[in-house]
């Protein structure tokens, strides 16, 4: 027996079907998520912590948080589709936990650089870090794309546009962190390291923010 088109708030202008598609994809594209980041993470935190880089660890935390999120909404998108509905109390509460994870990670990069710079300690580079962050700069923006499409095209579905923004704090740590570690390695400049890492903090904040007021919409540049 087919279960209903899940009811989600704001995609009344979509037939039952078009809700239903939305809805699987977008629990497919945070299922992808969770299997990706788990390696990812794996990699990142083994990496970092053998070469001291407290960025490359920072990342890996960010690709656990980013998993842990990605199955608090799975979790939510699947009941929908079980359900026929959206139960908007638990999906808020849901909603909150994902932005805790943002100010989780904040708090742990801000922490981490802080006692890197005081304590002068200079990693080492870190090839294969690098190679993994160039695959995150490369697939981490399609992910993030591709949800932030589903939760428009769910007429602003709060909790895919918060993983959505999620997978971006990822590329956006990616970037930060891949920039910090090309640089030491070219320069020598062990701060580096511990400043990309309050680059992405400030980005987080903001988001989680966002997250916990429910207020994550589309940004202009998402339409191209």
């Amino acid at each position: 027996m087919t279960s209903p088109a899940p009811n989600v708030p704001g995609s009344s202008v979509l037939d039952d079907a078009q809700v239903e598609r939305l809805t699987r994809r977008g629990l497919r594209l945070a299922q992808f998520t969770v299997a990706y980041n788990v390696v990812e993470g794996a990699v990142a935190i083994t990496v970092g912590l053998m070469a001291g880089l407290v960025s490359l660890v920072g990342f890996g935390l960010d690709s656990g948080i980013e998993s842990a999120a990605s199955v608090l909404v799975g979790l939510r998108l699947a009941a929908r589709l079980r359900h026929g509905e959206a139960d908007e109390a638990k999906e808020r509460r849901t909603l909150k936990a994902v932005a805790v994870t943002f100010f989780v990670l904040a708090a742990y990069v801000t922490i981490e650089g802080i006692r890197a710079l005081v304590g002068g300690e200079t990693p080492e580079q870190s090839k294969v870090g690098i190679v993994l962050l160039v695959l995150s700069v490369i697939i981490m923006p399609l992910l993030a794309r591709a949800k932030r499409r589903v939760g428009e095209a769910l007429g602003g579905d709060q909790l895919i546009l918060a993983d959505a923004a999620e997978t971006k704090i990822c590329v956006l740590l990616s970037i930060s962190t891949l920039l910090g570690l090309g640089l030491f390695a070219l320069t020598g400049a062990a701060w580096l390291d511990p400043v990309a890492g309050f680059v992405i903090a400030a980005f987080a904040i903001h988001e989680g923010r966002e997250a916990w007021e429910g207020e994550l919409v589309e940004d202009d540049d998402d339409d191209d």
